[in-house]
């Protein structure tokens, strides 16, 4: 059995198409066939079912892909491995955000390890809120996930890198838009535009838990993954919203940002990984994570 026998299945796997396939492999569909034949016989079974208008992995397929892929990822750590032995750390770190509530945390990681790395490239995804972040390390499609706390029972390790009270989001031209400070209680009946809970967004359960103590439950009206356009849907006058502090500085014109008086409410910024990941590209991001997000303060009363 070779390698390239496998690259052609899962190439064939992932695009359920043998002219696509072959495109990314950069051969002619004739010779991707007659490879996966080959691995076939090898196998002794029949790893797709076949017609003129589809392909789709018989049960036999179904069950080989991932320990394939997990071959492959073993493949490259141990390529991995071998370069740090001369010292230099190469590799690729997947690392998921959700985008305007990691601003302030994604950027100096990110940058730092550019810095201090030049051979690990950061393959970064955004619009990841904490319950899809941690489904995806803990299937290895990602290593590093920015999450809210706390998160599910989980064998993920975390680590808090900051800390920071929720506020409200409102448009300029709101009743309340001109207070230096506002009870959450007078947002009550207001529609409220919100990250989603279908995707375990730990800022819309922190939000709701707020509310839930102010007397009222938030009645929202729209959801996006992207916290920006949350931002941008209460500057349309769509709603208002419940945001980290850290956004005042990028709220968009149409919007402002309002502290509230209440009993402070933190989202807590972490970041999440396989503690089991062996990767020595991931040990030094970590590494660096460290060294420029060492944590907030504790609170003080």
């Amino acid at each position: 059995m070779e390698i390239r026998w496998l690259e052609a299945f899962v190439a064939v796997a992932e695009e359920l198409h043998f002219g696509r396939a072959a495109d990314r492999l950069g051969i002619a569909q004739s010779p991707l066939s007659q490879t996966v034949r080959r691995l076939e016989r090898e196998l002794d079974t029949t790893l797709f079912e076949r017609s003129t208008r589809s392909v789709a992995l018989t049960p036999a397929g179904r069950a080989l892909l991932p320990h394939v892929r997990r071959a492959f990822d073993e493949l490259e750590l141990g390529r991995e491995a071998t370069r740090a032995t001369d010292g230099v750390v190469h590799g690729t770190v997947a690392i998921g955000f959700s985008g305007a509530l990691n601003h302030h945390t994604l950027s100096p990681l990110t940058r730092a390890v550019r810095h201090r790395y030049p051979g690990v490239t950061l393959a970064l995804t955004g619009r990841v809120m904490t319950g899809d972040g941690v489904t995806q390390v803990e299937r290895g499609d990602l290593d590093i996930a920015f999450v809210g706390l706390p998160i599910d029972p989980s064998p993920l390790a975390t680590r808090l890198v900051a800390r920071e009270p929720l506020g409200a989001v409102l448009p300029v031209d709101h009743r309340l838009a001109q207070e230096p400070a506002i009870d959450l209680a007078e947002l009550a009946g207001e529609p409220f535009v919100s990250t989603p809970a279908s995707a375990g967004s730990a800022l819309q359960r922190l939000a709701v838990e707020a509310c839930a103590r102010a007397g009222f439950r938030p009645e929202v009206v729209q959801e996006s993954t992207d916290p920006f356009l949350v931002l941008t849907l209460v500057a349309a006058g769509v709603g208002v919203a419940l945001m980290a502090s850290s956004i005042s500085v990028i709220v968009p014109p149409g919007a402002v940002y309002v502290p509230l008086r209440d009993e402070p409410t933190y989202m807590q910024h972490a970041i999440a990984w396989r503690p089991d990941n062996p990767s020595p590209v991931l040990g030094a991001v970590l590494a660096v994570a460290e060294e420029v997000l060492p944590g907030p303060e504790e609170p003080r009363d």
